[in-house]
This record gives structure tokens, sequence and C-alpha cells, in this order.
């Protein structure tokens, strides 16, 4: 037996145990390669299926860690995007850490605001059916310009867009885009701005006035001079350096709005509804005055859903990777807000109008609120609900006037090449502020004239977004597509032009004196 095995062990081949190469199968265990059959044994050299030469290829060689290197490198650094030096120090990208919840509480405090107010004005005039069918279409078409808009901050690669104006000129043109897009985005600011300062500093009055009763009746501030007092706490908050710093603003704003939306429509239905309500439309005397009322009416309904001129600017404030682009936190936070603003504006004006119908006066259900139920209602409700609106005021001027600020500067830095100082800085918000105050103090029925508002912007909103789709991505021509967008833009700029002339109509025909509210 011992001379068999010894005969076996001398027929074996001698050949070292490295020279039987391995392979790495499923399983994860090795296992020798397969043998060449040649004459029956095995042989000792392998053969690769494919040969390549080493120099040939970067594997296992300096050049793939350094193209791997070069790549997570990219991936956290993001798009390769070429930065403005000029952009770190302007309010609107001056900081970039912002998330998905920023996005939502920007989105909320632009959204929801005095603006759903009157919703149950434009129902007076639609009836429930128009009513509803127009709010409900608004709501989707602006949702989809969102998500345009969204889309559409870096469209191009290596590029952010970061204002509404810049993406106008990439779609327009350099002096088109300008021409478009810098007045209705600087009206619906500024415009905006002037109407809160008119509306939280009626509000601040109505509240003075619950809270102290009967015991403040010697020296009472007028209605300018609270205008005055809401001017000048706008303006020590706007302060605030960058669109970033003031989320906490945006998050008072966007909770204070919802909360006094909330209350509105409650209380309005919780009281016995007035007498002689009706729900038909408001009667006119001729069919132009009811055509132009109609209108105006379906302009109310389009300044509802303002705050698309801030879309790219709340965006750009966001960190931008290949892996993490800013537009997923971005559309995160927009659904989110835009959930939130439905159930604010729907109940608003669904129960508004139940509660009133076309008894509703034209500053809106807080104005009817305070007519129809003040003896009703307890006076630290009221008092609480004007507070809130006061709160959300003072946070929507923020907002909206951040981009205007950033015009300012970016003048500024422009000129002189370098950023703003403190004093510069502060010099501009508070000369912004008080030209809103005058202009408001001049023109006290900007408040009123929410249809000339969603007029004159809703190109901005509805059609401006989808010819931009269309000129920057180039969907194929005659496509679905294509006409879709196409269609809903012209039907924007048409709408836009209809509802300048039923808001103008509208405020020639109330003799310019129209106020957001008229206590008895």
């Amino acid at each position: 037996m011992e001379e068999r095995m010894e005969t076996e062990l001398i027929s074996i081949p001698a050949t070292p145990r490295a020279s039987t190469p391995e392979i790495l199968t499923p399983s994860g265990q090795r296992s020798p390669r397969p043998m060449s059959k040649e004459g029956g044994k095995s042989s000792t050299a392998w053969t690769p299926t494919s040969f390549t030469p080493r120099f040939l290829s970067p594997i296992g060689t300096p050049m793939k860690r350094v193209l791997i290197n070069m790549k997570g490198y990219l991936e956290e650094v993001g798009h390769l995007t070429k930065l403005n030096p000029q952009d770190a120090w302007l309010p609107i990208t001056e900081s970039r850490n912002g998330n998905a919840h920023y996005a939502a509480f920007h989105n909320l405090n632009a959204g929801v605001g005095f603006q759903a107010l009157v919703l149950p004005v434009a129902f007076s005039f639609l009836g429930w059916s128009w009513g509803i069918v127009s709010l409900t279409i608004a709501y989707f078409w602006q949702l989809y310009t969102l998500w345009i808009l969204v889309q559409l901050h870096e469209a191009v690669p290596g590029k952010r867009y970061n204002r509404y104006v810049e993406l106008a000129q990439a779609a327009f043109g350099e002096r088109l885009g300008v021409w478009l897009a810098l007045f209705p985005t600087v009206y619906l600011s500024a415009g905006t701005a002037t109407a809160l300062i008119l509306i939280g500093g009626e509000t601040m009055k109505l509240f003075f006035e619950l809270v102290c009763g009967p015991l403040c009746t010697s020296n009472p501030l007028t209605t300018i001079e609270w205008y005055l007092v809401f001017t000048s706490l706008c303006i020590v908050l706007s302060q605030l350096p960058n669109l970033n710093s003031i989320a906490g603003l945006s998050l008072i704003g966007a909770v204070t709005a919802i909360f006094y939306s909330t209350m509105v429509w409650v209380l309005s239905v919780s009281q016995p509804r007035p007498p002689n309500i009706s729900y038909d439309p408001v009667p006119l005397p001729s069919f132009s005055a009811s055509l132009f009322s109609f209108l105006n009416a379906l302009g109310i309904i389009a300044f509802a859903f303002r705050g698309h001129n801030l879309v790219l600017e709340i965006q750009s404030t966001m960190p931008s990777t290949f892996k993490h682009p800013a537009h997923v936190p971005m559309w995160k936070g927009a659904k989110a807000a835009y959930f939130f603003i439905a159930l604010c504006l729907f109940p608003v004006a669904i129960g508004g109008y139940w509660a009133y119908g076309n008894l509703m006066p034209s500053g809106g259900i807080l104005n009817a609120l305070f007519v129809f139920h003040s003896q009703d209602i307890s006076r630290g409700l009221l008092a609480m609900t004007f507070l809130l609106v006061v709160f959300s005021c003072l946070s929507g001027f923020q907002i909206y006037s951040m981009p205007v600020f950033d015009s300012f500067e970016a003048s500024y830095t422009s000129r002189t090449n370098r950023p703003c100082s403190v004093w510069v800085r502060s010099g501009f918000r508070v000369v912004y502020g008080f030209i809103n105050f005058f202009i408001g103090v001049a023109l006290p029925f900007l408040s009123s004239i929410a249809g000339l508002l969603g007029g004159l912007t809703l190109p901005v909103t509805f059609a401006y977004p989808c010819f931009m789709w269309v000129l920057i991505k180039k969907p194929a021509k005659y496509s679905f597509n294509w006409y879709f967008n196409w269609t809903l833009g012209w039907l924007g700029i048409a709408f836009s032009l209809a509802f300048s002339i039923g808001g103008i109509w509208s405020m020639v025909n109330s003799g310019l004196k129209l106020k957001f509210f008229k206590p008895n």
C-alpha cells in the first residue's frame, strides 16, 4: 500500500500552490479555475478569456483611483456651476443652507394671506358653480406652473437661475425677458407690501379698540398713524440680512395665517346666518356691469395664488449637488405648503359664501365677521383673530420685500464691486418701507383692488412658466406637451388682459374709495 501511494505522488507534477488561480463564485467561496484538457492532463497555465493589455486599461492603476476620487468630488461639489461672486453679497443667495422645511415655511407664508379673505367676495359675483370650478382650476393650474419653475431652476447644466427675471431672460432673451418679467414681479412684491401695510395698520387699530374698549377714548391714534406704527415694525424686522434668516418669521407667518383663516370661517359658519341671505350672484343694472364684475371676481381668484415670483428665489437658498439636487427638497416643501394652502383657501371661500351669501361686504370675510357678529362673538376671540392677522402681515411683508432688497443691493454691488455695509443695507430697507407707507397713504384703495392686482400679475403665475418650459426644454413640435403648454400660456395672457379690465372697471365704479375694513 505504501508503494502504491508513493507511485501516485510521483505521477502528480509538483507545482506550487499559487500556480492554480482561483475565482470567486457567486456564493462567495473560492474554487480552482477550470482545468484545460490536453491529453487528459491538467495544465498549469491559465489563459484569460479576453486579453486586455494592462497599459490600455485604468483598472488597477493609479488612473482609476484618480477617476474615482474625481467622480466623488464632482458628486459632492455639484454641477460645476459657474458661481457669480456677487451672489455671495446679495440677500437671496447669501446663504445656501436651506432645506425642505424652510421651503415649506416660505411658500406657506407667501401663499396664504389677506388675499384668501376676499375669496368669498368673488363667490358673491360668481355663484356656487362658477366659484368652485374657477377656484379648483386655478389651484391645479398654478400647482403645475409651480412644478415647472422648480424643474427649470437648473434646466441648463452648470447654471442656476436664482431669480425669476434671470429665468425669463434665459427663455425670452436678455432685453425682452427684463421687460416681460421685471414689472409684474416688482409690482407684485411692492404692491403686496403696500397692501400689507394698509391691512396690518387697520387691523392693529381694530385690535387696540377691542382690547382697550371705552377706556381709550382720549386722543386715539388715527388710521394713518397706525400705518406708521406698522411700517416701523416692518422696518425693524427687515434688518434680518437674508432670505434664510427669515425662515423663523415665515414659520410664524404661516402658522398665524392658517390659524386666523380657520378661525374666521369656523366663527362665521358657527353663527346664525343674516336674514334675507341669497346665493344668487349680486344683481347689477346692466350686462356690461355684470360682465366686468364677473371678470373682476376671476381676477380675485387669480390673485389668491400669488407667490410664484418667489419660487426660484426660495430654491436658490438650497445647496445643490449631483446626488442631492435642489429641486427634490424644494418640491417636497412646496407640496406640503400647497396642501395647507388648499386647506385654508377652499374652506374660507366656501364657508364664507355659505355664511353670508351675496351680503358679503367688499372688504371680505373678516369685515363681514366684524359687521354681522361683533356683538355675538366674544371680544377675546375677535381680538385674537386680529392679532394673528397682524403677525401674518408682518411676516408676509418680509418675504415679499426680499426680492426688492436684493435688486437694490445688486445695483449697488455691481457699481461699487463690493458688498453693502450694514448701514447701506439698513438705509435701503428704511427707504423702501417708507416709500410703501407714502404710497399707501396716497392711494388707500390699493388694499381692495385684488382683481386688478390679480390681472396684472397673472402671467407670472399662469402664463410665463408655460412659455419658459417650451422655449427652454424644447418639447417635440406639435406634441401634446407642446400644444398643452402653448395653450395654457396664451390662455393666461388672455385672462390677464380680461381680468385687468375688470379690475379697472371695479376700481373706477367704486369711486376709488374702497376700504378693506369698514367697521361700524
